[in-house]
Parts: C-alpha cells; structure tokens; sequence
C-alpha cells in the first residue's frame, strides 16, 4: 500500500525527472561564486519576482533569519504576526542571533495583522524603545491568502512610516495560482521576499531570499556566519530549477483536492474547511490518538497535537486516489 503523508508539504520526494535534472546539474564552489546552477536560480528567481539580486539557503528559516538580519541592527524590532512562522515556529533566531525584538500582533481570522494595530505597535523615536524597523508577512498563512488590496495597504503604511516591509512567502506561489497573478504581483510590494522550493513546488532543500542588490550582499554574510554556505549545491538547486520549471502550475492540482477532501469531510459530519492546499477538521483532542493510529494502519500520515483542529496538506505525492482513500478511511472511523 502507497503510503499517503498528509503532515505537511514538506514531506515529497524528488520525482524521476528531478532526480535525473540533479544528476546532471553543473555544480562549483557557490561560497566562491561559482556554482553556475545555483547562479542561474538566483537569476531566475530575482527576475521572476522583480528583484535585483537573491540568494540560494538550506532552509526557509534562514532565508526569513538573514532577511532580518540584513534589515536590521541590534535592539531594532520587527512587527509581526504572534502566529507568524517567523515568530512562532523559528526558534526564535531573530531575538537569540539577530539580537532583534519582535513585536507581535494578533491576527484577524482571514490572517491579516489589522494596519491599525501594526500602526500603534510602532515606537517613537525614544531611547526607551526598541527602534522599529519592519513589518513581516506571510503569504499563505495557515493556507490563506492575503488580499491584494491588503498588501498595497500594508505597503503604504510602510511607506509613510519608515519601514521596511518583509515577506516570508515560503507558499508564494500557492498564493499566486489561487490569485490567479503571477507570483511578482504579490513580490512588487515587498522589500524583500523569501520563497520556499521544498514544500510545494516539491524540490528536496532550499529556499530562496531576494531583494536590493546590497540587501542580498548583506544577507549572503550572515548566511556564512550561520553556517549556509554551501559548496556544490547546484545538485540541490537543479532540483529547485525543475521545481519552477514543471510544478507551479499544479499546484491548482492540491488546492482542488484540498477542497474536495474538506467538503466530503463537512458531508461527514465532520467540520472541515480548506484554504489552497490545506485542510482544517475539527477533532476532539481525546479523539485524535485513536484516529491517527487507525489512518496510520491503512497507510494515512496525519499530525495530531494538543488543539482541537488538525491540518491535512495536499501536495505533488498525493494524488485523487490518495484524497479517495482518505475520504474513506475518515468515513469508516466516523
């Protein structure tokens, strides 16, 4: 039996082709420079997004750390979400390395931060207060997508106030395929903008940051100094180029297999929702152990924790027979 992991969209396998473009990927020394593969995502990735530079990283949270850490000085401050990824879910590096406060702000229901409440959470030019230097996103949040009109808004605040304007877009082109614009319609608003290849678009590592010329030199050293520096890792970003090559566009795939699994869920009884490739059901907590043992004897991953919703994520290895099994494996618990 196939197994089917519904954790996250981190979980996918690099397919034949992937492995086959990796294989072949022209690789150097990226610390020096020379890495033509990983240079060429940089291009492409900084032009796609309408930027003038970007940068190869491991990882999402080290694309979002350097971000701040090329923004900022220490006992500046960054505003951002309390549920945000970069808040909730990095360690917290911003504050442990970067010596940055954060300030965070409840979210609406949709995943915005209210402009009103980011704007009063704004210090005054005082030595009593940290100095705050920018506003963070996130674009999907929790699967949801920022209104456009949104983001010009939070642009316009930024600009009347001094700041800089982040966002972390580890799903920006779930945003875009379910915006229905390309994915630098969602960038042009932003000073800087990282992007994850590793959970959608299906490539094994990486991230990618992209911003001003001189942000992006200043983002390349505090990689190094967090240990980022790769050397041949034009295998990994071979596998990052096929992704954009051949895995944006379906992504509509998860966001209409995401809505089908919640709608026969909610016909189950079961209240369930989707947002682009995810899906939120509502289980007691004292359930939950019972029904991830009994989805994991028929071959279906979930995470389980201590709040009453679980989170269902579609990606490249789950396919309509994978949502069908699924459906009927919830359908035979309940």
């Amino acid at each position: 039996m196939t197994p089917i992991d519904l954790r996250s969209d981190t979980v996918t396998r690099p397919t034949p082709a992937m492995r086959d473009a990796m294989l072949r990927a022209d690789v150097g020394d990226d610390v020096y420079g020379e890495d033509a593969t990983v240079n060429a995502l940089q291009r492409r990735v900084a032009d796609e997004l309408g930027f003038e530079a970007a940068l190869f990283t491991p990882s999402g949270t080290q694309a979002n750390l350097i971000a701040l850490m090329a923004h900022c000085e220490r006992g500046d401050e960054y505003i951002v979400g309390m549920d945000a990824h970069t808040y909730k879910f990095e360690g917290g590096g911003a504050a442990v390395l970067g010596s940055i406060q954060p300030q965070p702000i409840p979210h609406a229901a949709d995943g915005t931060l209210p402009l009103d409440a980011v704007e009063r959470a704004i210090k005054p030019i005082d030595p009593h207060f940290a100095r705050s230097r920018i506003l963070a996103l996130e674009n999907t949040w929790h699967g949801r997508v920022m209104p456009m009109d949104y983001l010009a808004a939070a642009r316009a605040l930024c600009d009347r106030r001094g700041l800089g304007l982040h966002l972390d877009g580890a799903r920006l082109y779930n945003a875009a395929v379910a915006s229905n614009v390309r994915a630098r319609e969602i960038a042009k608003h932003f000073d800087s903008v990282s992007v994850c290849l590793s959970k959608g678009l299906g490539a094994p590592v990486g991230s990618v940051l992209a911003g001003t010329r001189d942000l992006i030199e200043r983002a390349k050293r505090w990689r190094k100094v967090c240990g980022g520096g790769m050397r041949q890792a034009g295998i990994l970003a071979a596998g990052a180029m096929y992704a954009l090559d051949h895995h944006v566009a379906r992504l509509a795939d998860d966001h209409r297999r995401a809505s089908t699994l919640a709608s026969e869920l909610a016909a189950l009884g079961l209240p369930a929702h989707a947002h682009t490739n995810m899906v939120f059901v509502d289980i007691p907590v004292d359930r939950q152990a019972a029904l991830k043992s009994y989805l994991g004897e028929r071959g279906i991953v979930i995470s389980t924790g201590y709040l009453p919703t679980i989170r269902l994520v579609m990606h490249l290895d789950v396919g309509d027979d994978g949502v069908a099994r699924t459906i009927d494996a919830f359908r035979a618990f309940a």
